[in-house]
């Protein structure tokens, strides 16, 4: 615990300092005293929202990354994955899509995942599958829309065919895990007998401790900057700009990118715009968001080569756009 406490000693001062400041925004007494704008009580409004919104499922992440660091080995890594590239897409997006994952702490399981030897191609299977199609999701969605099967199922395949295509063209442009730095193993417990339950289970969360202070601090700075971009920014001249229907495409899926919203709650905010925008626009929002947003874009950053990041964000946005507005005409 002492050596926890030295090594993030910088990350609890912030935390600590987040803290105290919310207490003083939310005492009534002091707001009135400092007259604030009303824009910057707006700011920190959502920036709590936000924060609120992604912190458990960052912790539920961060628990799974120390898992994964324990108890799972190299050699397990082996066995489960295909060499064959296609295949090793094809079966990390099925198990993405079956894992109850959300795109606030999918990155540091993909992280882990790395480290443990899952190539690129299928750790980014992983992640765009996981937050998007997963079972939850796909019942919020079918609820949000008033029992819609269509729209769920539309999110659940386009959303599957847009990742595998996306992890395949990244198997061909990447080699190598594409990590800004190596990644510290540490003891790996798992066939060491000799090591109690209890013993593996300590260093399990000491793994996940350490990678919540790590990406918990990015996590802050992209719910601040989603949050200074939803306040200043003119949303009813971004509306306005979305006449047509490539153009309400590329702002539904602008407005998934900068919202931030979580995966298993964006389907009720999409489904308010359904009298304004196309049903592809809808999807553009509900596909595009939970596979990439401005928090997730500063949490890869900190994790993978700027170059990586920005390429696999084009994708994304590419193959989304162009997949949409072939299908417009027959959905």
């Amino acid at each position: 615990m002492n050596r926890i406490l030295r090594n993030n000693i910088m990350e609890i001062t912030g935390f600590f300092m987040i803290g105290l400041a919310l207490l003083l925004f939310a005492h009534s007494e002091l707001k009135l005293l400092l007259t604030l704008p009303s824009s910057l009580l707006n700011l920190n409004t959502i920036f709590l929202s936000i924060l609120i919104e992604a912190l458990p499922f960052v912790l539920i992440g961060v628990l799974i990354a120390g898992c994964i660091q324990i108890f799972v080995t190299e050699e397990h890594i082996q066995r489960w994955i295909p060499k064959n590239k296609f295949m090793a897409v094809i079966m990390s997006c099925i198990i993405g899509a079956l894992f109850p994952a959300c795109e606030c702490g999918i990155v540091p399981i993909v992280r882990r995942l790395i480290g443990k030897g899952v190539p690129i191609h299928a750790a980014i299977g992983f992640m765009l599958t996981g937050p998007l199609i997963n079972p939850v999701v796909i019942a919020s969605t079918y609820m949000a829309f008033g029992n819609n099967v269509k729209i769920a199922g539309l999110r659940m395949g386009l959303g599957f065919i847009t990742a595998l295509l996306v992890a395949f063209a990244i198997s061909r442009l990447f080699k190598g895990n594409q990590l800004k730095a190596p990644i510290r193993s540490g003891s790996s417990l798992t066939n060491k007998k000799q090591h109690s339950f209890m013993n593996r289970f300590w260093s399990m969360l000491t793994h996940s401790i350490d990678e919540f202070f790590d990406m918990g601090k990015y996590l802050i700075i992209g719910a601040f900057i989603a949050a200074a971009v939803q306040t200043y920014m003119p949303a009813r001249a971004l509306l306005e700009t979305g006449s047509g229907p490539g153009s309400s495409l590329l702002v539904m899926m602008g407005l998934a990118y900068i919202l931030s919203l979580c995966s298993e709650a964006d389907a009720f905010i999409g489904a308010s715009f359904s009298s304004i925008f196309p049903l592809s626009s809808i999807l553009g929002f509900l596909i595009f968001g939970p596979m990439m947003d401005l928090k997730n874009t500063i949490m890869m950053l900190s994790v993978f080569r700027w170059r990586f990041v920005m390429v696999v964000l084009l994708l994304i946005i590419s193959i989304v756009f162009f997949t949409l507005m072939l299908v417009q005409t027959f959905i």
